[in-house]
């Protein structure tokens, strides 16, 4: 069983920013805005400093880096409860939700077949969009062992996904289906495929971050095998 902190220290190795900064225990992050958890100070741990003095980094560095002050907090850690008490509040406005599940299952459960890594145009217009930004290139395409998986069909990516191995967790992100193809068991096919992929690459636990507000996600992991681990929310400072 994985410990909350080192679990998402493995998530945040498999989704590496373009910047990074440690801060004690604590790691600043920035890639241009590309989501979320790119972008944010992962607070797991001690900072090694007082954490309204770790906050104020926080804020420099964000602003360093033209980005919003933010800070991943796990929900009820202590690093959520000194962070409330410095006066930061839960990002209720930000893009993606303010807290997100963290999902853990065995591959086991669910592998069949083995993902094939694709490097293609249509992988990445399925997954970041027609115009692929280098911090884009750099979050999905930098971590060491990644794989970029997907289902074609007549020449057209129709859904993708991809994934990272670190150490023996694979972390699964950005799960796309065409809306043509949807409702035809594609999600469910590529999961099987990247599942069979990590197995190779020996991982045995698979981890999603996947956002509260996303229910039909939610559902394909948990009828995947899939349970919550921990959940996590965005902190901003509030405004004066």
């Amino acid at each position: 069983m994985h410990t909350v902190d080192h679990l998402e220290s493995l998530c945040a190795q498999a989704w590496p920013a373009l910047a990074e900064v440690r801060l004690g225990d604590w790691s600043m992050r920035a890639a241009d805005g590309f989501t979320g958890r790119a972008n944010s100070t992962l607070t797991c741990g001690d900072p090694g400093m007082p954490i309204p003095d770790a906050l104020a980094a926080t804020v420099g560095f964000a602003r360093e880096h033209g980005i919003k002050p933010t800070a991943h907090v796990v929900n009820a850690s202590s690093s959520e409860r000194a962070i409330r008490d410095a006066g930061w509040t839960v990002d209720l406005d930000h893009p993606g939700g303010a807290e997100s599940l963290v999902m853990t299952g065995p591959l086991e459960k669910f592998a069949d077949g083995v993902a094939e890594s694709r490097d293609l145009p249509g992988w990445w217009d399925m997954t970041a969009g027609s115009e692929v930004t280098a911090a884009q290139r750099h979050v999905l395409g930098s971590s060491e062992n990644v794989c970029f998986a997907s289902l074609i069909e007549d020449g057209t990516v129709i859904a993708a996904v991809r994934g990272a191995v670190v150490e023996d967790i694979l972390h699964v992100a950005r799960l796309a289906v065409r809306p043509s193809h949807r409702r035809k068991g594609l999600a469910r096919q590529l999961m099987g495929e990247l599942a069979g992929w990590g197995v190779q690459q020996g991982a045995t636990t698979c981890a999603l971050q996947v956002a509260e507000h996303n229910e039909a996600a939610i559902r394909l992991y948990e009828e995947l095998g899939c349970t919550e681990h921990h959940r996590y929310r965005y902190w901003v400072p509030a405004v004066s």
